[in-house]
């Protein structure tokens, strides 16, 4: 009896891909830096990036790029592979930085919405009691309203805003680290 040597849950990579002219259309020809260091184009990247979200953060993705026009197709991969993990690397290592640029946000309006409230709450307790429809009831309430609206802010970063940037994350993460292969594309007769 033979037992598989792995995990039965692994799954085979996903694969995006690309079919192109030449190496050149995958890179942003507006960007002057080295081939390793360029900036995707903007189409491929949205591309290389909507397919990557189809997929669950978890599975391996390999990026296949077909070329109809390339001299050395392991040239080529290699150079492609740099390129495209080097991107996404950028994109998380930017990623991150609005992550964290985005709680001290939260943290800012944290402070303030709770500065705003208390004082809110100080002042409505300093007014004299009067019934909910007098005009000094009506301003009581209104401070109190007033003061935790200031809180929406925070509440939304540390509840709803974070998650986005994180799941974008995981997929640069993800992204900097795909193996690329390069094909030479099939030409039609």
């Amino acid at each position: 009896m033979s037992f598989p040597s792995g995990p039965s849950n692994v799954h085979p990579p996903h694969r995006i891909e690309v079919n192109l002219r030449n190496v050149g259309q995958l890179f942003n020809t507006m960007d002057p830096s080295p081939f390793h260091e360029k900036d995707l184009d903007g189409d491929a990247e949205a591309f290389i990036e909507s397919w990557a979200n189809e997929f669950p953060v978890e599975e391996p993705v390999t990026l296949v790029v077909h070329l109809a026009e390339t001299p050395d197709i392991t040239a080529a991969q290699a150079m492609i592979e740099v390129a495209v993990r080097h991107h996404f690397a950028d994109r998380y290592r930017l990623n991150r930085l609005e992550f964290r640029r985005l709680m001290h946000d939260g943290r800012r309006s944290l402070l303030i919405g709770l500065l705003f409230l208390g004082s809110c709450l100080l002042v409505g307790n300093m007014l004299p009691r009067q019934p909910a429809g007098t005009v000094i009831g009506l301003i009581r309430e209104s401070l109190t309203i007033g003061g935790w609206v200031a809180m929406w802010r925070p509440l939304e970063i540390y509840l709803y805003d974070w998650w986005p940037l994180r799941r974008t994350g995981r997929i640069y993460a993800k992204l900097s680290q795909i193996a690329v292969e390069v094909r030479q594309a099939v030409r039609p007769v």
